[in-house]
């Protein structure tokens, strides 16, 4: 008697789940749907999204249509064993609050999960991915000649007309674009006027937001222009906003989230009146895999350039590396790391090799891993965790990839 293969991952995740929690998928048992946010539910806050009574884990992807191509754990790549054994780790709260983990192989998203507060159709906080997203759409609004790679060593002022720069303070006129995207502008504001704004942002409204922090920085030296983290996405925004034609907020919408099919999302508007550019966006776990997607295939979606080759290159390199900022230290089968264009760069560890990654990363747990070498892009996004998914990717995923 011959057993056929989708038998025997059925035998292989029943040994695998037990009597935990854990509910593993094959290709076509009869799979419960992935669990998604009701209407009641849906307006609520995010602390307050009721857990999960069990796990859901996919190693079989359903085709949503949503311009997502889909396979098989096992069949279309990876160790299934390996991977849905972490799952139920994960399942078990052995890492921490995972609420999404899904694996997209060679163009095709193989594997899917959701713990805790995590849903297919709940858009969940992406803290600092964010910045990764607005770097995308200055790599767009490049592709579409609104801007050039040349211009990235050009002043930032030069593009934003509505300043006065009787009121800078000295060295401003140094600050090229290319510092705002690796955050090496030199900007030094005290803490007492963020304070200040932050209770009075009136004067953040429009370009006044640039106005106020080259006004009131310390002066930008040679020595300043040193890594700071956060200053430089609401920058880079304000010259989105000035280049394209119409608002930077329908640019992003028309040429980046349309073009991709991402329409479940919120992206917050800061106090300038532009969208945020470093936090408050919102984007489900699928649409994450989306921009790993777009990443993995230099800037190509569905056959169409979206953002040029040679600018994801670039934003994806090792640009700045930092070992005084503690957003730099290494951490087990995690070393190299290093800052591009709103990107993270790591070299992670798995067995006798390293393979380079190129991330957006998300305070709590958020994250795009996108490992070129292997065809790989790893989505998490979690809440209040620590921050290991860069090494249990490397221990724990990258091995279940490589032959």
């Amino acid at each position: 008697m011959t057993i056929n293969s989708k038998f025997k991952s059925l035998i292989v995740i029943a040994l695998l789940s037990g009597m935990s929690s854990f509910a593993a998928q094959s290709a076509d048992d009869g799979k419960r749907l992935a669990p998604e946010i009701s209407a009641a539910d849906a307006n609520i806050s995010f602390r307050d999204i009721p857990l999960l009574e069990k796990a859901f884990i996919d190693a079989a992807p359903t085709d949503r249509k949503d311009s997502i191509s889909v396979g098989e754990l096992g069949v279309d790549g990876g160790n299934k064993a390996m991977i849905l054994q972490l799952a139920q780790e994960i399942a078990e709260n052995k890492h921490g609050n995972f609420d999404s983990l899904l694996i997209a192989h060679k163009g095709k998203l193989i594997f899917e999960s959701y713990y805790k507060r995590g849903r297919i159709n709940l858009p969940h906080y992406q803290a600092s991915a964010t910045k990764t997203y607005t770097s995308l759409a200055i790599g767009r609004a490049i592709q579409m000649g609104y801007l050039t790679l040349a211009d990235l060593d050009k002043p930032l002022v030069s593009f934003l007309k509505d300043l006065d720069p009787t009121k800078f303070v000295a060295g401003v006129e140094k600050i090229t674009l290319r510092h705002a995207l690796t955050m090496t502008t030199g900007l030094r504001i005290s803490s007492d006027k963020r304070t200040e704004w932050r209770e009075n942002p009136g004067p953040l409204k429009g370009q006044g937001q640039v106005q106020v922090l080259l006004e009131h920085s310390a002066p930008i030296t040679a020595e300043s222009h040193s890594f700071k983290y956060g200053t430089g996405p609401g920058l880079m925004m304000q010259v989105l906003n000035a280049v394209v034609p119409g608002t930077a907020k329908d640019f992003i919408k028309n040429e980046l989230l349309d073009k991709m099919g991402i329409t479940n999302y919120r992206w917050r508007t800061s106090p300038s009146g532009l969208p945020e550019a470093g936090w408050r966006v919102t984007m489900t776990s699928r649409a994450m895999v989306k921009w790993g997607t777009l990443v993995i295939n230099n800037g190509k979606w569905d056959g169409e350039q979206l953002i040029p080759a040679a600018y994801i290159a670039k934003a994806t390199s090792k640009i700045v590396q930092s070992r005084t900022d503690e957003n730099f230290a290494d951490i087990p089968n995690v070393t190299g790391t290093a800052y591009g264009y709103f990107f993270w760069q790591a070299d992670l560890s798995a067995g006798d090799k390293s393979y380079l990654s190129q991330a957006a990363r998300g305070g709590g747990g958020q994250y795009i891993i996108v490992i070129e070498e292997l065809d790989l892009v790893v989505v998490v996004t979690a809440n209040a965790r620590d921050d290991n998914t860069s090494s249990l990717t490397a221990t724990r995923i990258l091995p279940a990839f490589i032959k």
